[in-house]
């Protein structure tokens, strides 16, 4: 699933956003926010957050997170679990566009099973409702986070 936004700002005001990990958490009905783990204190490639979520259905639970893209002014991207089989990846990408930026949000559920798995194991009939129920949340959150970055980096709103 991909959602993308422009803003009138270039990547160099977007990126420290994009690389905030508690950011989205001002945004998501989902996300609570995240702490750097092993001694890092900001995103590289290869180093670990944990992430705080809840969900009316599911309630709550952490994650460990690893990145496995960083590249300044560019992408932002990690892997949910294992980073050789996550159970989901997400990413920012960001590119400069008509004299600002084109930022995309990217999430991929899988391959690793998530929670996800367990509600199709307990109702296998109403498979395709619940992953098209969970993708419109993904999106919801997704468009809520893009559109929260936009109004910060253009300064419609104070970080």
């Amino acid at each position: 699933m991909e959602v993308d936004i422009h803003i009138e700002a270039g990547p160099d005001r977007v990126w420290p956003l994009i690389a905030d990990i508690n950011l989205p958490a001002r945004y998501s009905s989902e996300f609570q926010g995240g702490r750097w783990l092993d001694g890092s204190t900001g995103p590289s490639q290869g180093a670990r957050f944990a992430g705080r979520n809840r969900h009316q259905a599911i309630g709550e639970w952490e994650t460990t997170c690893t990145v496995t893209a960083c590249e300044p002014g560019r992408v932002f991207s990690w892997a949910v679990g294992d980073p050789d089989h996550p159970s989901a990846s997400w990413s920012f990408e960001l590119e400069p566009d008509q004299g600002g930026s084109r930022l995309r949000q990217r999430a991929r559920m899988g391959p690793a099973p998530s929670g996800l798995n367990a509600a199709i194991e307990a109702m296998p009939d109403k498979e395709e409702r619940i992953v098209a129920r969970r993708l419109a949340e993904f999106r919801a959150n997704m468009v809520a986070t893009l559109e929260g970055i936009k109004a910060l980096a253009e300064g419609a709103e104070d970080r």
